[in-house]
């Protein structure tokens, strides 16, 4: 028994090291192809055209955003879309610095600002507001992106199908001051890709926070201040028998993020508010009940997130796999140095240039699995900042 248990630890090892590679091939390359043959089996949607546009309220949440606000709200009013139709609702949540004094220069523009009387995050802000909709479509964007012209008109023709309760844009990330970041780009290209996917073989399970339409008798359900709206607005549709969509011709530009310490935290709070909002709405992960809903939930959050948790029991395995094949060493020292860069990637200081021999999307890719296990430990053990705080994106320059 004791000559097995040397054996055994090697299997035990493999095992452990294989776990991430498993789940990540799934999650990123057999999900996708078998969305791709679900979409072979669908049928083609109807041209969503509709005469009469409906009316629509376009809401821009704000937080100490002087720098962004003017271009946001000038890019909201260059949409093609019928100004008689549109409602602009600026949300100042408790702004302290020129935010309110900018958005009310719109005033006579159609441009309505609702300022908090005191800081209660996003969630809370846009709970507050629903007395204030006027459109029977809601958009919900962001200051530091910018919506391309006829993506308000498109997001609203894809909801002319009364079955689409939200409708979501195709984020792109665009460099701006020098920023280098390839790595980022091709993730959120990818991540449009398999919406894209999603849709075609039925529905996508999470709208884009940077732009995404929603019917505004969905946009009224009250939501929990500590959870995520966009990540909700497509189970919300679910739970009301609507299906959530994303509309590739609907741009909107995300501006990366100049460091991957400022990435790592905007990873940290969306994942941690993600996970809450899953386990908040756990009952759809029931595949018994909810069907291919619930399927694509795991395939694309659930199991997205246990790639990098397997990083742990992984490195466990190459532990083990170390003592019982000392040559085995150089993976723990592999190991080591992705664990020390991805650290790095975390901390790295702001105002300080990489070194050149460091790829910045090497750092940003190894820090955002460790931004899963950061965020899964705040969503077992608690954490007390439940506040939103808006992603600092340098400014597009249109």
């Amino acid at each position: 028994m004791l000559n097995a248990l040397p054996g055994r630890m090697v299997v035990i090892a493999a095992i452990l090291m294989c776990m991430p590679v498993v789940i990540g091939m799934y999650a990123y390359a057999l999900y996708p192809a078998i969305l791709r043959w679900m979409e072979r089996r669908s049928n083609k949607a109807e041209d969503p055209r509709s005469a009469v546009p409906p009316t629509v309220t376009i809401v821009i949440p704000a937080y100490n955003e002087e720098q962004q606000i003017r271009g946001a709200i000038e890019a909201v009013l260059a949409q093609d879309y019928p100004a008689d139709r549109r409602h602009l609702l600026v949300l100042s949540d408790a702004s302290t610095d020129r935010t309110d004094a900018i958005a009310a220069e719109y005033a006579t523009r159609g441009v309505e600002l609702l300022p908090m009387p005191v800081r209660g995050g996003k969630t809370a802000a846009e709970n507050a507001s629903i007395g204030r909709i006027r459109g029977e479509i809601v958009i919900n964007t962001d200051a530091s992106v910018r919506l391309h012209p006829c993506a308000v008109r498109l997001l609203v023709e894809a909801m002319s199908d009364p079955k689409v309760g939200v409708a979501s844009t195709r984020d792109v990330s665009v460099a701006v001051v020098g920023n280098t970041n390839h790595a980022e780009a091709g993730y959120v290209g990818y991540e449009m890709r398999v919406r894209d996917l999603e849709t075609r073989a039925g529905g996508i399970v999470g709208a884009s926070g940077s732009g995404y339409a929603i019917r505004a008798e969905l946009h009224r359900v009250r939501l929990r201040d500590d959870l995520s709206r966009d990540f909700s607005a497509a189970l919300v549709a679910h739970r009301h028998g609507m299906r959530a969509v994303s509309v590739n011709d609907a741009v909107c530009f995300v501006p990366r993020s100049s460091l991957p310490r400022h990435e790592y935290r905007r990873k940290v709070r969306t994942i941690s508010r993600g996970m809450e909002t899953l386990y908040f709405n756990r009952d759809l992960l029931n595949p018994f009940v909810h069907g291919t809903f619930a399927w694509k939930l795991l395939s694309h959050k659930v199991c997205r997130w246990l790639v990098s948790l397997s990083a742990l029991p992984a490195f466990i395995g190459v532990v083990l796999l170390t003592i019982r094949v000392p040559s085995a060493g150089v993976l723990l020292v592999v190991a080591l140095g992705g664990a020390a860069l991805a650290v790095a990637g975390a901390v790295w200081p702001d105002g300080r240039a990489l070194p050149r021999w460091l790829p910045v999307g090497l750092l940003g890719g190894l820090s955002a699995n460790l931004a899963v296990v950061h965020s899964a430990w705040r969503f077992i053990h608690g954490h007390e900042d439940h506040v939103w705080e808006p992603t600092r994106r340098p400014a597009i320059q249109t």
